[in-house]
């Protein structure tokens, strides 16, 4: 079976254990090597031809039942925690009295930039369930440092996303050189770019990084949150995960960091951070706009 660019394939050498879509097929020393992004987790590879096997649906869906499982459970406990959090605020903002208040809660808004297309609309649905307001972005990760500062001019977010694809290269260089990595440099870049507009911490959250990422670079940079500590790979929807439960948090309310990746798909060898404000702000009353 040939096997063309944008299908879904394992590779052989490593029993299909992640699925990948094939984005450039190119010769290479005279032999066809296949570049590839990951389906379900952020990592770029490259792979020999004749390597990879072609995945059809019912094989595709057999092998994305356990990812979709945790999503789901994922998804499952951040929703108790969102409630959690509303209860909590809905009592001390009614100072715990029985006579009902009118009060509005204004969430955290997001800037989110991807650099795969595909993930960034997982994101945007999965954003779009929990109720998180975002700005969705597709940007290649080599353009993001050029962007992000009229980005940030224009949208003026409280969170910010930079992700998309990366992965390590024991090839190219030490795990310390970050220009052993694909796009960490370019995150590194980003970040920095970010802070010059933002120099405070909870003025502007930050999560950056996908995976493999340099993560103590981007820590260094600015961010508040970054992949990966030990140089695994991240799932698609952690970001989400992780600046949804920023973005519900109140600001006068400090964020563990163990409590906003306990509930990420990947954990905390795949994610790490620093204490953080949330950015939930409530106010009252509410006054709903009459319909005439």
């Amino acid at each position: 079976m040939d096997i063309k660019i944008n299908d879904i394939v394992g590779r052989r050498s490593y029993n299909c254990d992640l699925l990948f879509r094939v984005i450039d097929i190119q010769v290479i020393n005279g032999q066809k090597v296949a570049f590839l992004y990951g389906e379900d987790f952020r990592l770029c590879a490259d792979a020999p031809y004749d390597d990879l096997m072609a995945i059809n649906s019912n094989m595709r869906q057999k092998l994305s039942k356990e990812y979709r499982t945790l999503e789901e459970q994922s998804l499952q406990l951040f929703t108790q925690d969102v409630t959690l959090l509303r209860e909590r605020q809905e009592y001390e903002a009614t100072g715990g009295y029985v006579k009902p208040s009118s009060y509005f809660q204004i969430p955290g808004k997001v800037l989110h930039l991807d650099g795969d297309p595909a993930y960034l609309k997982k994101c945007m649905t999965l954003y779009e369930k929990v109720g998180v307001p975002v700005l969705g972005i597709h940007c290649n990760e080599k353009e993001m440092p050029t962007k992000i500062s009229s980005l940030i001019d224009y949208y003026r977010p409280d969170i910010l996303v930079i992700t998309g694809h990366d992965a390590y290269s024991k090839a190219k260089g030490k795990i310390t050189d970050i220009n052993a990595y694909r796009h960490s440099k370019h995150f590194v870049q980003t970040v920095k770019e970010a802070r010059k507009k933002v120099p405070h911490l909870d003025q502007l959250v930050i999560f950056a990084g996908a995976c493999q990422s340099h993560f103590e670079s981007l820590i260094h940079a600015g961010a508040n949150f970054a992949s990966s500590p030990s140089r695994i790979n991240i799932h698609a929807l952690d970001p989400v995960y992780i600046v949804a439960k920023i973005s519900f948090t109140p600001f006068m309310e400090r964020i563990n960091v163990w409590d906003v990746l306990r509930n990420t798909l990947t954990g905390e060898k795949g994610l790490g951070g620093i204490e953080t404000r949330g950015v939930l702000r409530t106010g009252m009353p509410y006054n709903p706009v009459q319909e005439e």
